[in-house]
This record gives structure tokens, C-alpha cells and sequence, in this order.
């Protein structure tokens, strides 16, 4: 079994619930070295003090703040450990908070909360309530010489915990949020734009997405590896810039349609709906 990240007590009120957390999600990616381009020898990166003028070893090293340039406050990890608060060993329930009223920009890391041994019915008692309820709850953890505010939600009949990012570590962007006042939309382009939505409305299924690009690069260092040198790549189709809004829509509507085999109704301009009306 894959090694726990945190260790300790999950409490609410007097209730408390020795649990495990196992990293949930990881990115698997191909990493490319760097290389020594003449001999395709991998390059390191010593731990080299230039003051001294030679390599260092690991028990050498200590942890500074640099406070002005080449000026460090020096931390040892005996100071670390003085300060490190009571959430490095107990993560306390601070509030319930209903599931919809959490922007999912504040979701950071996820993880597994398992319970120890002997410790399954506080947790099963736990979850329950939070499925009931549709609340989560929001606590406090030390992990990695930080403290995190952390959701823990019901999810798949377990606790999953998800690390939070602060108020004051979501970016803003000058202008975000204004598009509504500055531009006017037709009732047609919404209603085509919905039409749209609901042909490529499906089920979500997450073992259907995957990284393009990822496989594509294994499948270039497979083929390297049997001495190809490169591989076939189906190109994309080009993309003709959008002059008319209105019948890139219905384009877009139709062919979507047409891959899915899908019969749509492609609603009608003003003009269209008065020359069907002389007409019938």
C-alpha cells in the first residue's frame, strides 16, 4: 500500500478519529533531461557553495530567508519544530459549510482520509452526517512546514480532503468578470449557442480524457528507441477566423450534429421565419 502523507487525529467537538491520508491525484508525465549535447551525458546540478569554491554534502546544508540581497536569517529545524502548531498532529473540525457554496478555484491538492484501526465507526459516523447534511467540513493541518485550511468531503463512501488556496492567493485580472457590460448578445446567438451545449451534453466520464500531448511523446521516444526517427502525426484541421458569429454557430451546430448522429433544428432568423410563412 502507497505510504501515508499525514498521520494524526481528525476531532469535531469531543469526538476524535485517528486517520491516514494517502495522496488521491498525481500528474504522470514523461520528463525529458538535460543532456550534454556532444556525448548525450545527463547533467547535474551539484549543491556547489561559490564562496567556498567546492561541492558541499547534504548534511552541510541549512534553511535561511534571504531578507535583503545576500543577507539570510538562518532557521535550524530544531526553531521549526517549536513553532509548528497542534494541526501537525490533531486536524480540528472548525465549521460545516453547505457543498454549493464552495467556488472550486479553492480546491488545491487532494487526498484519501482513511481511518486507523478501530476507529471506522467515528469515521462511517462522520461521513454519514456530511452525506446527510450535503455540508463539508472545513479544518486545520500542518503539513510540509505549513498550515493548511482544508475541505473534507463526502465522496464514493469515503472521506476525501482537499487542501485550500487562501483568499489572498486568488489572482485577479484587471477587466475579468466585465464581458456581460460590454458586449450585447441576440436572442438567436444564445438560443444557437444553447442548441450547441445541449448536442455535446453527455454523462461525465473521466477515463474518456487524456494528455494528447503525452502520448504523442512516448509514442516519438518509442519510436526512437527502435531507431525511427520520427513519427506520423495526423495534422489538425484548419480553423478559418470567425467573421460571422451566426453561421459559425450553426456550422459548428450541424457538424456536431452530424458526428453524433444527432437530428437538429437550426433555429431560424427573422427573415427565414417570415419567408415560411408566405410560404405555407
Amino acid at each position: 500500500m502507497a505510504s501515508a502523507t499525514w498521520k494524526g487525529s481528525l476531532t469535531f467537538g469531543l469526538l476524535a478519529v485517528p486517520i491516514r491520508l494517502y495522496t488521491a491525484a498525481r500528474s504522470e508525465r514523461l520528463n525529458l533531461h538535460q543532456l550534454h549535447k556532444e556525448c548525450h551525458t545527463r547533467l547535474k546540478q551539484p549543491l556547489f557553495c561559490p564562496h567556498c569554491n567546492r561541492q558541499v554534502e547534504r548534511n552541510e546544508v541549512v534553511k535561511g530567508y534571504e531578507y535583503e540581497p545576500g543577507k539570510y536569517a538562518v532557521v535550524s529545524d530544531e526553531e521549526i519544530k517549536k513553532i509548528t502548531p497542534k494541526s501537525s498532529k490533531t486536524m480540528e473540525i472548525l465549521a460545516f459549510v453547505k457543498q454549493e457554496q464552495i467556488d472550486p478555484i479553492y480546491f488545491d491538492s487532494s487526498y484519501f482520509v482513511m481511518p486507523e484501526k478501530d476507529s471506522e465507526k467515528a469515521y462511517a459516523l462522520l461521513l454519514k452526517t456530511l452525506e446527510d447534511s450535503g455540508r463539508v467540513a472545513i479544518a486545520t493541518v500542518t503539513m510540509h512546514q505549513r498550515e493548511y485550511t482544508v475541505f473534507i468531503r463526502p465522496r464514493a463512501r469515503g472521506l476525501t480532503l482537499h487542501t485550500m488556496y487562501f483568499a489572498n492567493e486568488i489572482r485577479k485580472v484587471a477587466g475579468y468578470g466585465e464581458t456581460e457590460k460590454n458586449v450585447k448578445l441576440k436572442p438567436q446567438e444564445i438560443r444557437l449557442a444553447e442548441q450547441l451545449v445541449e448536442t455535446l451534453s453527455e454523462d461525465f466520464k473521466p477515463e474518456k480524457y487524456h494528455d494528447t500531448f503525452q502520448a504523442r511523446l512516448k509514442a516519438l521516444i518509442d519510436a526512437k528507441i527502435k531507431g525511427k526517427s520520427t513519427i506520423e502525426v495526423e495534422e489538425e484541421p484548419a480553423r478559418a477566423p470567425v467573421i460571422d458569429m451566426m453561421e459559425a454557430l450553426k456550422r459548428s451546430l450541424a457538424r456536431t450534429a452530424a458526428g453524433k448522429k444527432k437530428p437538429v433544428r437550426v433555429a431560424a432568423s427573422g427573415g427565414e421565419k417570415h419567408r415560411r410563412k408566405l410560404a405555407s
